[in-house]
């Protein structure tokens, strides 16, 4: 409890910076269980690099888009009514959950060293079999996320559900 009381404290004093620390240490623990239970690579086949990769592209880019996307859709429907819940869930899923594969797949690709056209191929390959696994885990938690949690703690709470999403996402960008 005393974690959780701090972490608060640090979120209404930053709630910038905590946000973005909590996407990128998130993201990193997702690559961690990915390599170690996962992949089963062992401490010694651990590759360190990809998990500081993970790490930055959560403080770098999940958490500023992610957070900033939350923002942006408390404007556009205000309010926290289960049909105001529905409707924040049709867009992130419908409008944004597309989009934000699209950009973090070849993103992935790109800091792992692909070409253009490799990861092109790439995508193709593996944003279909991404978006179809999205919707089988995030249209309930986006769902009780906007309808049950405060705007300033759904980041954290999507991205503790995350470190499963961020496992399956580190591993299918990790396949060749």
């Amino acid at each position: 409890m005393a974690l959780w009381r701090a972490y608060q404290r640090a979120l209404a004093a930053h709630p910038w910076k905590v946000q973005l620390l909590t996407a990128g240490s998130l993201m990193g623990l997702g690559d961690v269980i990915s390599q170690q239970l996962v992949e089963r690579r062992g401490l010694q086949g651990h590759q360190t690099g990809r998990t500081w990769t993970m790490v930055f592209l959560g403080c770098g880019f999940v958490g500023p888009v992610v957070g900033g996307w939350y923002k942006v859709l408390d404007r556009l429907i205000p309010g926290t009514t289960k049909l105001d819940a529905l409707k924040k869930m049709l867009w992130d899923q419908g409008a944004f959950a597309p989009c934000f594969l699209g950009c973090f797949l070849p993103l992935v690709g790109t800091l792992n060293g692909l070409s253009a056209r490799d990861n092109w191929a790439k995508l193709q390959r593996d944003y279909p079999d991404a978006l179809i696994t999205n919707y089988y885990l995030w249209p309930a938690v986006q769902l009780a996320n906007f309808y049950l949690v405060p705007l300033h703690y759904r980041l954290a709470i999507v991205q503790c559900v995350a470190i499963i999403w961020n496992s399956y996402l580190s591993w299918k960008t990790h396949q060749r």
